[in-house]
């Protein structure tokens, strides 16, 4: 195989990890740290916006956005973030990973800016622009999923070529953890600045007018690292893997690779004429050949991220309402509008901080010692576990005294979602693909995986709702409760299990060994074969 390989993309394969790898992990990490902090800010403050935009006079408790409202203001930028992956997944592949690549932040900084601004003051005119620019931001976002993971992947070396990627997208943790940090910041300093009474105490009083501000300057803040690393990105050279096997330019692809590795490399004309006229690397995309190559490993791909981001989702944009089933966040009418947030922002904050985090990193650590394969699979079978755990004895954790085990068990779920399938399904579609294909498979997948974060997302909505109409939240039908919500997941994990067995282990090898390419027909054949054992094990 090293034989049959072009030279620059083994110089690739084997290259010592240098700086070029760190800068390549930061440029590509800024782009998930932001899109991090933009998916998940807008649950940090959704609560205040029920309260400025939904108060009715007399009532009982704060305003809360109404169903609809609350699935379109959570649910539109998945919607955006799916349209993305599978536009910027195609148009990577098309005209390259570098030109794409700053498309996908311009539209992140333009659109952070504008979901802050949502111009109008009535309710429906603010949530409507407030859910048009957040479309648009997911659509930015979405791009950045496919191209960032193949770029990674066709800059890395073979041997750490797992943690480099799983790197990029541990990225996410810190913007997670900086979405809330920061909310705490600014809900504290509003707070300092604007005191104001309890809402059983003065409904009106409880909600300044400055309140508005404060969502607002959470969701613009996500502009900010997007747009610093914009210039980086337009300095990146084109990836070899790219250059050499789609656009067919050796010349170029020695030349980038020359100076990103600090090594001379000649230009093979003829080795990639021969790879161009290879009729065995032309088939096209959901061909007879593709499917019979990598159809079910793009099934894995896609089952496995569907399923594993209907539970990811669901727990994550909503923890705030478990939270405060559980007692963990004091009811509505006992705090005013900026003390709500403070309060969500710091339970997300310590979750984060205590189990996503780390949970991203222990997959950075160990991807390439035990593998994607044994990763995925422990982290679906231990999320069956503690969902199973919560689910079952629920009535249990429902006592005062048993509520900080609950928080305990349910950090761990996420910690097993991050150090486990969160990771590897982003990792996995960029590696088994063929070059021509990959950023395409990669955006399918990916999107695959946001379908079933709105399942989550919407699903959760009205799934967690009380059984007994008279506990249901204001508008919501009656639901099956948060127990029943939770076995529901529990079971959505253990099939992410059994569609796992479909997807096959890359550790240690090529990604053209991986997908077929640069091969005869002969070692082609053999490359399939043991993709399918390893598949199929």
């Amino acid at each position: 195989m090293a034989g049959d390989q072009l030279n620059v993309l083994n110089a690739l394969d084997v290259a010592k990890t240098q700086w070029y790898h760190f800068t390549a992990i930061i440029i590509a990490g800024m782009g998930f740290f932001t899109d991090a902090y933009d998916l998940f800010c807008i649950s940090l403050v959704t609560k205040l916006l029920g309260r400025i935009y939904y108060h009715v006079d007399g009532a009982e408790k704060p305003g809360t956005l109404p169903p609809n409202v609350s699935a379109a203001v959570n649910g539109v930028a998945f919607c955006g973030t799916l349209a993305g992956q599978l536009f910027f997944g195609w148009l990577g592949d098309k005209l390259g990973r570098k030109k794409v690549y700053g498309m996908t932040l311009m539209v992140m900084v333009i659109c952070s800016i504008a979901s802050g601004l949502s111009f109008g003051r009535d309710s429906k005119t603010v949530m409507t622009t407030l859910c048009f620019f957040r479309f648009w931001l997911g659509f930015g976002i979405g791009g950045d999923y496919p191209l960032s993971a193949t770029i990674m992947s066709e800059y890395a070396n073979k041997k750490t070529r797992g943690a480099f990627i799983a790197a990029v997208f541990a990225m996410q943790g810190f913007g997670i953890l900086t979405g809330g940090i920061f909310a705490i910041i600014v809900a504290a300093a509003f707070e300092a600045r604007f005191p104001a009474p309890a809402y059983k105490v003065d409904a009106l009083a409880s909600t300044v007018p400055q309140a508005d501000y404060v969502w607002r300057i959470i969701l613009m803040v996500g502009a900010v690292p997007a747009a610093m690393t914009y210039y980086s990105r337009s300095k990146m050279p084109e990836t070899a893997r790219y250059t050499a096997l789609v656009a067919k330019d050796a010349k170029l692809a020695a030349s980038n690779m020359s100076k990103v590795l600090q090594v001379e490399l000649e230009a093979e004309h003829q080795r990639v004429e021969e790879i161009s006229r290879d009729k065995s690397n032309s088939f096209g995309l959901f061909s007879k050949e593709f499917m019979k190559r990598h159809g079910l490993h793009l099934l894995g791909t896609t089952s496995t991220w569907f399923l594993l981001d209907i539970a990811f989702y669901s727990q994550n944009l909503f923890q705030k309402d478990i939270f405060s089933a559980i007692g963990w966040i004091p009811p509505a009418q006992t705090m005013n509008a900026i003390q709500e947030v403070f309060k969500i922002a710091r339970a997300q904050t310590l979750i984060a901080l205590c189990s996503t985090v780390p949970g991203y990193w222990f997959t950075v650590a160990f991807i390439d010692v035990i593998g994607r394969f044994a990763i995925q699979m422990m982290g679906f079978f231990f999320m069956t576990v503690f969902m199973f755990a919560l689910a079952i004895p629920y009535d249990h954790w429902t006592h005062k005294e048993n509520r900080i085990g609950f928080v305990v068990m349910y950090s761990l779920t996420f910690f097993f979602a991050n150090f486990g399938p969160n990771a590897t399904t982003f990792v996995v579609p960029a590696e088994i693909f063929p070059a021509r294909f990959r950023s395409t498979c990669h955006g399918i997948s990916a999107a695959s995986g946001k379908l079933g974060a709105m399942v989550g997302a919407f699903g959760f909505l009205y799934l967690a709702q009380s059984p007994d109409k008279t506990k249901t939240e204001h508008g919501y039908p009656p639901g099956i409760g948060v127990k029943n919500s939770l076995i529901v997941l529990g079971v959505v994990n253990l099939l992410g299990m059994f569609f796992t067995l479909l997807v096959p282990e890359s550790k240690g090898k090529s990604l053209e060994e991986m997908s077929g390419e640069n091969e005869n027909n002969d070692e082609s054949s053999s490359n399939n074969n043991q993709n399918s054992t390893v598949s199929t094990a």
